[in-house]
């Protein structure tokens, strides 16, 4: 393709958006971009610190002096069920921002006004010029305003839970399923509501609600309709 193309993916905790955007990316020979880990790895910053998930400027700094990467598993040691290589300072911490604690953060940190003004400009600055598919909370209006696809992808709130509960059981984490539905159930509150860049459908976002849909059957779909537009452009 001679110009860029964008796909911009925004939704909850739990929809799909990670496997669904890295299988689309592979599928178009696109780049992959996960936001969400971008985060993760502030609130993994704040936590190596000693810095309150709160204390805005402090996050800032922390942010703005580290180096944070992202790029596709290309070691065989990193086949290891990750979706993307997430590298801290030159770290892979790829699992260690994956616990409960630091999506927790991450949703907090994430409410910081110049926590995101740093973050967003990181993202847009990784996606000039490249063909992306890019996903978040705040991409189809904030990240990338002008993709050529925005989509908004859920579910329901029990099939989240319990997709979320297994992830966690199949990485060892011993969580009952009340504890993991109730703090997600308290993540959609705080990405609803933050005032600040909220998770929201945007009028121009197709929604694809995946809680009957496996991820082949959700990657298909887009897949196809990238395929339709590009022949139509």
């Amino acid at each position: 393709m001679s110009s860029q193309f964008h796909i911009a993916i925004d939704g909850p905790v739990a929809a799909g958006k990670g496997t669904v955007s890295r299988l689309v990316a592979e599928r178009l020979g696109f780049v992959y971009i996960d936001t969400g880990a971008m985060y993760r790895m502030t609130a993994l910053l704040a936590k190596q610190n000693d810095v309150p998930f709160s204390d805005e400027d402090k996050v800032t700094d922390l942010v703005k002096g580290a180096q944070m990467d992202l790029r596709a598993p290309l070691e065989e040691s990193e086949k290891d069920g990750r979706l993307a290589t997430v590298l801290l300072n030159g770290q892979d911490v790829s699992w260690q921002i994956r616990t409960e604690e630091i999506s927790s953060g991450a949703s907090q940190v994430a409410a910081l006004a110049k926590v995101r003004h740093e973050l967003v400009a990181k993202q847009q600055e990784i996606a000039v010029g490249k063909n992306v598919v890019m996903e978040g909370r705040d991409i189809t209006y904030r990240v990338l305003p002008n993709a050529q696809l925005k989509i908004y992808l859920s579910a329901s709130d029990i099939v989240r839970a319990k997709r979320r509960h297994m992830q966690l059981l199949t990485k060892g984490t011993d969580v009952a399923f009340d504890e993991v539905y109730k703090e997600l159930i308290q993540r959609d509150d705080r990405d609803t509501n933050r005032d600040v860049d909220p998770l929201q459908i945007v009028p121009d976002a197709w929604v694809i609600d995946t809680s009957d849909l496996t991820i082949e059957q959700a990657v298909e779909i887009i897949v196809g309709r990238v395929g339709a537009m590009l022949e139509a452009a």
